[in-house]
């Protein structure tokens, strides 16, 4: 059976106890299905010899190597992952088009009896559903933009708004990165591909009829970039913009940003390329503060110096859009700070 699809999270799905990618692992690294787990029929170096022999041979030869593989891999499949599957196991198997590799991993498994079925078009029709998401179609939710200076702890409020009951989508945590020079983790981002399928779902499940909150980023988060259509909603949005005091922005910062501290190394790397925007005695003095561990100093030197001034310039091209300042003396409390900015959310929404 073929299964077409509507939604990227298309509700068919939940008929399934599992959904299984047999592209090679590193198809699936780049993107997958969520929740899909990657049983390979063939492997990338197994991927690249057929794929050499369809070319160089004949498309008979590489059809015979290749299936011996299949059934090679897919026996070793049914014998380890699914091993514990009882007769009632339901599959939903895809490839890159919903072609032989899957066709033929779904026919082995219903001769064993187990009920399966394949996405109509595979991989590449779920994408396709992506893009128009992420590309083509406006955000549905009305969007309001949390805005304010680096360090302002628009994040961690964000976290405690969903927690409260608000609708969120943050783009950072969807991007494993924290949207500033030092935002990289250790864990590094996700393809483009993988955080635009991140963000459709985020999209699809929002409630039209309730605002949805997002954090104030630039057009690239990381390495990867904000798709145009959540990008035109957060340049259009209404803005609630968080005024908080540099040394409250420091203090937060410094210790938000443990794994920085945990690893010099790295700030000084970061440090050495933005000699070039600032004078040689500033980089030197960051230098000194980064030797000394003096992580509160150099965050509020780097928020006054390199990231204010930008700030500002981000601001005024969107101060069309700013409907209400929150002024908040620390970021110590953020229960406290995410309440005050929860009732001016409310009187905007």
């Amino acid at each position: 059976m073929a299964l077409p699809l509507t939604r990227v999270a298309d509700p068919a799905f939940a008929g399934f106890d599992d959904i299984i990618d047999v592209r090679s692992p590193s198809e699936y690294a780049e993107d997958h299905l969520p929740g899909a787990i990657n049983l390979p029929v063939l492997d990338d170096i197994e991927r690249a010899r057929v794929g050499t022999i369809y070319r160089q041979v004949s498309p008979f030869d590489a059809r015979k190597i290749g299936g011996a593989m299949v059934a090679a891999n897919a026996a070793r499949h049914i014998a380890g992952a699914l091993a514990d599957r009882d007769g009632g196991w339901r599959g939903l198997i895809y490839c890159w088009r919903g072609g032989q590799r899957s066709g033929s991993f779904a026919t082995i498994l219903s001769q064993i009896g187990w009920r399966v079925a394949r996405i109509d078009g595979g991989y590449k029709a779920w994408r396709a559903l992506v893009v128009d998401r992420v590309q083509n179609r406006p955000v549905s939710a009305p969007v309001i933009v949390l805005d304010g200076n680096t360090g302002s702890g628009k994040t961690a409020i964000l976290a405690r708004l969903a927690a409260r009951g608000w609708q969120v989508i943050d783009l950072e945590a969807l991007a494993n990165h924290r949207g500033s020079l030092f935002g990289g983790r250790r864990q590094g981002q996700p393809s483009q591909k993988l955080f635009e399928g991140r963000l459709a779902i985020a999209l699809e499940r929002l409630d039209p009829a309730r605002p949805v909150v997002v954090e104030a980023e630039s057009s690239r988060i990381g390495a990867l970039t904000v798709p145009k259509a959540m990008w035109q909603a957060i340049c259009a949005a209404p803005r609630l913009r968080l005024d908080v005091p540099i040394a409250a922005r420091a203090a937060f910062t410094a210790a938000s940003y443990d794994d920085m501290v945990d690893d010099p190394g790295r700030v000084e790397a970061i440090l050495a390329a933005l000699a070039p925007l600032h004078p040689g005695d500033r980089i030197a003095g960051w230098q000194a503060l980064t030797a000394s561990r003096d992580w509160r100093g150099l965050a509020e030197g780097l928020l006054r110096d390199h990231y204010d001034p930008r700030y500002l310039k981000h601001r005024l091209r969107y101060a069309a859009g700013e409907r209400a300042v929150v002024p908040l003396d620390d970021l110590r409390d953020l229960d406290a700070a995410s309440a005050r900015v929860e009732a001016a959310l409310a009187r905007l929404a």
